[in-house]
């Protein structure tokens, strides 16, 4: 089970990818786009379609790979950018995306807020 906390670095990538992939292939290219696929962040990628997502993960051991196939619909809302770059996005926007919604619409607690502070 893959668990993404708030303070894990979560980089999505904005093009879609070959879903034939598989781990090694899944780290060349987050090696080439994104970043060290050996350092502990979570990488989410898309296919063409956008009907299916995989997560990469390594936790020290292993790589985990994991995929979530809509059985109906589309992820409609996916970060955008430069072409062959990736978004970091924080826990509640990656888990609001991995549902099919609009992670700039949904508002969350932030990540982080000094003591004493109140919530705008």
């Amino acid at each position: 089970m893959i668990q993404i906390t708030p303070q894990m670095k979560v980089l999505v990538a904005v093009d879609p990818v070959d879903f034939r992939k598989g781990i090694d292939g899944l780290c060349r290219v987050a090696r080439d786009e994104l970043g060290d696929p050996w350092s502990g962040k979570v990488f989410v990628f898309r296919n063409r379609r956008r009907t299916a997502v995989k997560l990469l993960v390594y936790d020290g051991q292993g790589f985990w790979l994991a995929q979530k196939r809509l059985s109906a619909g589309k992820f409609g809302h996916w970060p955008s950018g430069p072409p062959k770059t990736g978004r970091v996005l924080e826990a509640h926007a990656v888990q609001v995306l991995l549902w099919a919604g609009d992670f700039e619409a949904a508002r969350g607690m932030p990540a982080w807020r000094p003591l004493g502070t109140a919530v705008p």
